[in-house]
């Protein structure tokens, strides 16, 4: 299953369709995200079924945050913590590293 633009939407209690556009880029953004920091070089591990629970509940975690906070300012440097999508990502990157080395191991 891949994040829709009406599961960001419910996340964010919002109705209409007047943002969907930047919501749909909030998604592909989220998406891109998440796979950068985990990883590519494994494919099948994407189409795993734990996997993309994990994934997309990073997705709309990320693309939430990015729609919340799209005009924060501050005259502070401020650092954001996601801590949903931190620990996700840290399953994500373990579960990651294991399909890796199996799949190097297969090649060998």
């Amino acid at each position: 299953m891949a994040v829709t633009i009406d599961d960001l939407k419910a996340v964010l209690y919002l109705d209409g369709d007047d943002e969907d556009a930047l919501l749909q880029s909030y998604i592909d953004a989220a998406d891109q995200f998440i796979i950068g920091a985990v990883g590519d070089e494994v494919p099948a591990f994407w189409d795993d079924s734990t996997v993309i629970m994990l994934h997309d509940l990073a997705v709309k975690s990320l693309a939430a945050t990015y729609y919340q906070y799209r005009l924060s300012m501050s005259d502070t440097q401020t650092y954001q913590i996601d801590m949903t999508v931190n620990s996700i990502l840290g399953q994500l990157r373990g579960r990651y590293a294991s399909a890796k080395e199996a799949q190097d191991e297969a090649s060998d």
